[in-house]
């Protein structure tokens, strides 16, 4: 079985509810994505998943010269980040792009899927 990286996007900034319009609409998207959760963790697809804070909390670390340099982040300008992630292990592509398909639903963002290197 390959792991994969199940990235999801969304607009770099943030409106008082997230890209989804209203409380509930947020809410309910929660709880879509808890349940989807629940559903890949018991059909053992499910490895670890979580939820990024807003990228003006990040720190960019740069240790390839003689001393490292931080800056605060993000690392790049953009109209989209990464919001939050599943890695998954599933038997092929076509299952891990289903699941990513469903993950979307969901979550109501886009879905980037992504094999790891050399990990079975």
């Amino acid at each position: 079985m390959t792991h994969y990286l199940l990235s999801v996007h969304g607009p770099a900034e943030r409106e008082e509810f997230g890209n989804y319009g209203s409380r509930e609409a947020m809410e309910q998207a929660f709880a879509d994505t808890d349940a989807f959760n629940q559903r890949i963790k018991d059909e053992g697809y499910w490895v670890f998943a979580g939820g990024l804070l807003s990228a003006d909390t990040a720190t960019v670390v740069d240790g390839t010269g003689d001393e490292p340099v931080m800056t605060d982040g993000p690392y790049l300008e953009t109209k989209e980040l990464i919001g939050g992630f599943w890695v998954i292990e599933a038997p092929d592509l076509d299952v891990a792009l289903k699941l990513a398909a469903e993950g979307s639903k969901a979550c109501r963002g886009k879905v980037e899927v992504r094999p790891f290197e050399g990990l079975a």
